[in-house]
């Protein structure tokens, strides 16, 4: 498997003629393997593998679902009002979370939000927004359903998942620029 990009590696599809002895066909089979394997290594010395960050650590995927669920609590809650103990206790099980589990990435949270792009992503969204809501206000196209505003919060949920993966992944790449 490739590390750089977590697909499978390739696989050789140069084969020897049927009519060849089974020896020719396995050493064609190797040579391809090998080609491949050769490929995969100079691809990694070209930096195209992760690097190494020593003690920091991503934030886990499921970080990220928290965090675009809390993005998505005010138009869940517009949806569903019955929904508000729900999300008060997503709420504290986050900051638990992010002061127990996550307590070993600290140093990236700390460098995550110390970067003005983090910052200004917070804003932008919150801006994001008022900005969708009042622009759909004034061209008489409010978000007032419960389809609306499920489709809102799924939007800014989605939205907020990846700009914050985008974002640790920039933070990631200054650290290892950093360490080198």
């Amino acid at each position: 498997m490739d590390t750089a990009t977590l697909a499978p590696a390739p696989i050789a599809t140069t084969q020897a003629p049927a009519a060849a002895p089974i020896d020719a066909r396995i050493n064609a089979r190797t040579d391809a393997g090998t080609a491949a394997q050769v490929a995969d290594q100079a691809g990694t010395e070209a930096g195209a593998a992760a690097p190494d960050l020593g003690e920091i650590k991503p934030l886990p995927v499921w970080f990220f679902a928290f965090e675009g669920l809390m993005s998505a609590a005010f138009d869940l809650y517009k949806a569903y009002p019955q929904s508000m103990v729900l999300l008060v206790a997503a709420a504290v099980v986050n900051i638990v979370v992010s002061l127990t589990v996550l307590r070993s990435r600290v140093r990236l949270a700390k460098r995550l939000w110390r970067g003005k792009k983090t910052r200004k992503l917070a804003l932008g969204l919150v801006a994001l927004r008022i900005v969708c809501h009042s622009a759909l206000a004034v061209a008489g196209l409010a978000v007032v359903s419960t389809a609306a505003h499920l489709a809102f919060a799924v939007m800014m949920g989605v939205t907020t998942v990846t700009l914050l993966w985008f974002v640790q992944r920039t933070a990631l790449r200054a650290v290892a620029a950093d360490a080198a």
